[in-house]
């Protein structure tokens, strides 16, 4: 190898390894929820089709109880990484064990409302870490 390959070799290492450094905790928490939908099987919400049935991975970010005239309506955002979420459980105000921060894996039939990707009353599963 030439000295001038070997400097390329080099300013290429370095322009990646600043690069890896120079990112947000944001980026990484990302990139480790897409590696996590990757490994475990799941579709990137990124990717999900109107009216497909999907199986999705990613941690809840935020929980919302929605009061509706007859039936409330627990709302929870999941985010896998590449966009998020909703999931919609009808008639209930609350499930044990899913609060912000908690890495769910679901299924369900996904519709879109107002333009957001939503799955209502999914099966789920809650996983005690995002590595399993």
């Amino acid at each position: 190898m030439t000295t001038e390959h070997q400097e390329k070799d080099k300013a290429g290492l370095l322009s990646r390894v600043t690069a890896r450094l120079a990112r947000t905790e944001s980026e990484l928490e990302a990139r480790e929820l897409q590696e996590n939908t990757w490994r475990l099987g799941g579709t990137p919400i990124v990717d999900l089709a109107d009216r497909s049935e999907a199986s999705v991975c990613g941690a809840v970010r935020s929980v919302t109880l929605r009061p509706r005239v007859n039936v409330p309506a627990l709302v929870v955002e999941l985010y896998d990484g590449s966009k998020t979420l909703n999931l919609v459980w009808l008639g209930r105000r609350r499930i044990g064990g899913i609060v912000p921060g908690t890495y769910l894996t679901v299924h369900g039939r996904v519709t879109f409302r107002h333009g957001i990707p939503t799955i209502f009353n999914p099966a789920y599963e809650i996983k005690p870490d995002r590595a399993l």
